[in-house]
């Protein structure tokens, strides 16, 4: 039977990157290179989980350590979250990490829809507090009372800065 454990831990060491790297980074760069969103999101979701799962590992490497077969475990886990039959990733981001998301921002997914680009994009510029400040506003009052408030804005600066310009630089 030894020699059954023996080739388990050998076949882990061959197959973790093969299942946990080597596959994932071909099908995230074929992902950027389809036109759709839905494998975009597969990927990306698999790296969160498994950047999640790698800082959760340095944290409590001995803790692991003590729990038998751990790297079989942990190989099964990435195959179900890997391959697309199984979906693994979006269930998981799904069901526990996006409601955490939308608790800690203060954001919620309809609210996302209702932002126009530009305004997604400077959302994007902002730090995470303010963005949580301002998905607060949106939720509350909505995006159109959000667009006349940085109009309201836009319009004091031009008053205020005779430099000011209509359409700024942006980096």
């Amino acid at each position: 039977m030894g020699w059954f454990w023996a080739l388990v831990a050998r076949s882990n060491a061959l197959a973790a990157p093969i299942v946990m790297l080597l596959y994932p980074l071909y099908a995230s760069v074929m992902a950027i290179e389809s036109p759709f969103k839905e494998d975009d999101q597969q990927w990306l979701t698999y790296w969160v989980l498994y950047s999640f799962v790698s800082l959760l590992e340095m944290a409590a490497a001995p803790v692991f350590a003590w729990i038998p077969l751990y790297s079989t475990i942990k190989l099964a886990v990435a195959a179900w979250l890997v391959l697309p039959q199984f979906r693994g990733g979006i269930i998981l981001y799904e069901k526990f990490v996006r409601p955490h998301f939308y608790a800690a921002t203060g954001a919620s997914p309809e609210n996302r829809s209702k932002l126009s680009d530009a305004q997604r994009k400077w959302l994007g510029s902002i730090s995470p507090e303010t963005r949580a400040g301002v998905a607060k506003y949106v939720q509350v009052n909505g995006a159109d009372a959000f667009e006349k408030l940085v109009q309201l804005a836009l319009d004091e600066s031009r008053k205020t800065n005779p430099r000011f310009s209509e359409n700024p630089k942006t980096e």
